[in-house]
């Protein structure tokens, strides 16, 4: 039974530890906590609810085996390339097209931004290769074709795109939307993407 001789002789003695009054309706409201919440409460919401301190909580979850579930983030999906339109070669792979100047390469991408409410919103840059300026931005609450469309169009009424540039980005439905290509073609401009689930494509790197 994993007990020491001491304590067999003291439970033989009735000597034993007796838990206090106190003691055992802390752990009694810690557990029923612990369960109204269906087990989703921690250490700290507990101990926040019950007006207890955190190390209390602590001792009698550890000493009660209650573990909390964790909740898996949910981070949304940025880059969607199972569309089934067309993609264009990758004009940067193996060193090739190295900027030596400003305007001549752009990288484009779309991050996510969590906001206080827990909801998202859609960070969508352009940035100069070359200078690492960011010439364009737009945040949105939907990630659509328009959103980085409106990002090139800002960078090119600041003429910050040189002629023949070329414009890097991922395989997202974005970047190959109809409008977006289009856009760029009747301008003149170079359109390159990064391999499939390739995000080192879509990188800069240190100089």
């Amino acid at each position: 039974m994993k007990v020491n001789r001491s304590a067999y002789y003291s439970y033989l003695s009735r000597r034993t530890f007796q838990k206090s009054s106190l003691k055992t309706a802390c752990t009694a409201v810690v557990k029923e906590c612990f369960e109204f919440h269906r087990r989703r409460y921690g250490t700290r919401r507990i101990a926040a609810q019950l007006k207890l301190g955190r190390a209390t909580v602590q001792k009698i979850m550890r000493r009660e085996n209650l573990r909390a579930i964790q909740a898996k983030q949910f981070k949304p999906q940025t880059t969607d390339s199972k569309h089934g339109l067309p993609v264009c070669e990758n004009l940067l792979q193996n060193g090739a097209n190295t900027p030596v100047g400003k305007g001549e390469v752009f990288v484009g991408d779309i991050t996510y931004l969590r906001l206080a409410d827990g909801a998202f919103c859609y960070l969508a840059c352009l940035q100069d290769k070359f200078t690492r300026r960011i010439v364009g931005w737009k945040v949105s609450t939907r990630m659509t074709a328009q959103l980085v469309i409106d990002v090139f169009l800002q960078a090119r009424r600041r003429g910050l795109i040189g002629k023949n540039a070329i414009i890097h980005t991922d395989q997202g439905s974005q970047y190959a939307a109809v409008e977006y290509r289009r856009l760029l073609f009747i301008n003149g401009f170079r359109q390159s993407m990064s391999r499939k689930g390739n995000c080192y494509d879509n990188g800069v790197p240190r100089r």
